[in-house]
């Protein structure tokens, strides 16, 4: 696949390095970002220009940017909405004149994607990342302590300490926005920003909510292809684009994932793709991350390989929260071995689906 992608963290706190990337046959994108600007500031141009710089002396592309996340006054409705707004609309105008693409991005409230253990151990003695419901049941002060002792050190994205710092007044922050009120707020940020969009040729993909079910009394508005028609029509525009995340969808075992990629890559909606696995566990849709094989998770990514190549998909796709193996012990999920493997495997398949036409 042309446009294949590597998640990365950035020379100052990712121990995979960009060579490491380059190795990774097939593998042409890097999916980065800046992660020291704060949450609604505007990204400024020289650290942008250095990010693209060291991606493209690496031999590497820089043309995805996950994410530029947005700020809570924006998801909330507040009346400080506009002004972040605007940095956010300075930020697309900024990434576009260095040859940004796409954006990936959410907008759940408070937490991004949620996991109960970021050390779930395999029977093969690999770890990964597991959601598990009990665990997301009583105070979520106390539950995100649990998933701090037990996280190596590093945060999940949406956990940063100072936000967390603030979980008390946030949630109260959050207490009157229900589903329909965080819809429209959503609608209130892309009549505002994907304008710019269609002039700086930049598409927005947000990303689904992971998982794709209410968490701690907080909405969530990206479970299934329901909320997927709802979103498009709330701007009408192919730069009001969907991130497919082949786990965060198939999640939610009614998602026909499939299906969703049939319909929404031929409506020309989806500029990206993190293609990856999941195994279920039990009854409650309790999951952990798994191998990208089919044989080795709930999901049969043949088939979701094979409708990506069957509409002609020809946009931006990364493998995803691969498990720690082989004694490696960094940032859960996003590790070398397991991702790389990932990329193997994803572009073996492809690679089958294109001789047999």
């Amino acid at each position: 696949m042309k446009n294949m992608g590597f998640r990365w963290y950035g020379s100052n706190s990712d121990s995979i390095s960009l060579k490491d990337i380059r190795q990774i046959p097939g593998t042409t994108q890097v999916v980065g970002a800046l992660f020291d600007i704060p949450v609604g500031d505007v990204w400024p141009e020289d650290k942008i220009a250095a990010l693209k710089k060291e991606v493209e002396d690496a031999g590497l592309k820089l043309e995805v940017i996950e994410s530029v996340n947005i700020h809570d006054d924006i998801k909330i409705g507040l009346p400080t909405r506009d002004k972040y707004i605007d940095n956010y609309k300075q930020t697309i105008r900024n990434l576009a004149k260095y040859g940004i693409k796409v954006i990936c991005y959410n907008f759940m409230p408070i937490f991004d994607w949620v996991r109960t253990n970021l050390h779930f151990e395999l029977e093969d003695g690999s770890t990964d990342l597991a959601f598990e419901h009990k665990f997301v049941e009583g105070d979520p002060e106390d539950i995100i302590r649990s998933v701090q002792e037990n996280s190596n050190g590093y945060v999940l994205p949406g956990w940063e300490p100072e936000r967390l710092a603030e979980v008390k007044r946030l949630f109260a922050a959050y207490q009157d926005v229900d589903a329909k009120k965080l819809t429209e707020n959503f609608k209130y940020f892309l009549d505002a920003i994907i304008p710019v969009c269609e002039e700086c040729d930049v598409r927005m993909a947000i990303h689904p909510d992971d998982p794709p079910r209410p968490l701690f009394g907080l909405p969530r508005i990206y479970k299934n292809r329901e909320d997927m028609v709802t979103i498009e029509q709330l701007h009408e525009s192919r730069y009001n684009g969907f991130t497919i995340c082949t786990g965060s969808l198939g999640e939610d075992p009614r998602n026909d994932v499939p299906a969703i990629i049939r319909e929404f890559v031929k409506k020309d909606r989806v500029p990206f793709v993190h293609a990856r696995n999941i195994k279920f566990m039990g009854d409650e849709g309790d999951f952990h991350e798994a191998a990208h094989l089919s044989s080795e998770g709930s999901l049969d990514m043949y088939e979701i390989m094979k409708a990506l190549h069957d509409t002609n998909f020809d946009g931006y796709i990364r493998p995803d929260h691969g498990r720690d193996i082989w004694g490696e012990n960094g940032r859960p999920g996003y590790g070398l071995y397991d991702r790389a493997l990932g990329i193997a495997y994803l572009n073996g398949l492809w690679e089958a689906l294109e001789k047999n036409d």
